[in-house]
């Protein structure tokens, strides 16, 4: 009888795990770094568990990170087929090149789907990219005449919103990125299962702003009932790179400074063994092997510190 017993508990807790599981998120990111190496750039495919319908959180680096992607083993289709059927909407965090420069690259092999972000981020692409003296106008609004290849969808902050053709809903979080400048995090929900994206920020201290400490407001009782299941967010420089030259990006010090306030709202037990991917390392020198020194070495709080790699398959 006890034997029975034990062999009911380990399959109730098994089947409640594979559950859980069903909730989660699985990423592959197409791009990875802050800049110069313009063939691996912020783009991160994102897509629940068990789907093949991902959205694409910034799009610095599409083609190459596909094929990255393929030679590893994650996709087994062409390239096109991935881009054209796989990736069903771009969410954009802000107008900067390294974060959209493989979706315009792309836009005349890619098929009909919608770009979502705030209106300053949906402006920029209107006015500055999408137009026919820079490029071609591939989506349904600005210059003349329209391609309508793109749907614009304006994200109103604090605001949840369906993301068509897939099955997640997204958040936007206005971020400081070099004060006045913008930039936005996005809070993406399938189910119950939630996931953090944040693209490129600096901290509330640094940017006299209060952006960051109102978006660990939103997200505390989510990672309070284990709900939130990561969060990316950049490491653009090392501690050496002095405050008055960060143009609104973090070092490990100040990623450290803005996850100890978080951990005063959520109590720090709350955060241990919590994964927190960092994104934008600029590829400069030894920027990323001191970052990574620099990190493990102020992880008070016990977290899981986690670099994404171009084109390996991430779950959470």
């Amino acid at each position: 009888m006890k034997a029975f017993i034990s062999l009911f508990c380990f399959i109730l807790i098994t089947g409640t795990s594979l559950q859980a599981q069903q909730n989660s998120f699985k990423v592959i990111p197409l791009g990875v770094k802050g800049g110069s190496d313009e063939s691996n750039l912020s783009s991160y495919m994102l897509a629940p568990q068990k789907s093949n319908n991902y959205i694409c959180l910034d799009a610095g680096t599409l083609y190459s990170g596909i094929r990255k992607a393929i030679s590893n083993g994650v996709f087994h289709q062409p390239i096109d087929t991935i881009l054209r059927n796989n990736i069903r909407a771009y969410l954009i965090s802000h107008g900067h090149l390294d974060h959209i420069a493989g979706m315009v690259l792309n836009s005349p092999d890619d098929s009909h789907k919608n770009i979502y972000g705030t209106s300053s981020t949906i402006e920029i692409l209107k006015n500055k990219y999408f137009t026919w003296e820079s490029w071609a106008n591939f989506a349904d609004q600005g210059e003349k005449p329209t391609l309508n290849k793109y749907h614009y969808i304006i994200l109103d902050t604090l605001q949840e919103t369906a993301i068509d053709h897939t099955d997640m809903y997204v958040t936007a979080f206005t971020l400081s990125h070099g004060n006045p400048y913008k930039s936005t995090a996005f809070l993406v929900r399938h189910d119950s299962a939630y996931i953090l994206y944040l693209g490129d920020t600096g901290a509330d201290e640094i940017e006299k702003s209060d952006k960051l400490q109102l978006l660990w407001q939103h997200i505390t009782p989510l990672i309070q009932a284990k709900k939130l299941k990561g969060i990316f967010i950049e490491v653009s420089f090392p501690n050496e790179q002095p405050d008055n030259q960060l143009f609104g990006h973090l070092t490990p010090k100040w990623l450290m400074t803005e996850l100890n306030s978080l951990s005063e709202l959520t109590g720090k037990n709350a955060l241990k063994n919590f994964p927190i991917a960092i994104t934008h390392i600029k590829p400069i020198g030894t920027n990323e092997r001191k970052i990574k020194q620099q990190l493990s070495a102020s992880n008070n709080l016990q977290l899981k510190i986690l670099y994404p790699k171009q084109g390996i398959l991430m779950k959470f």
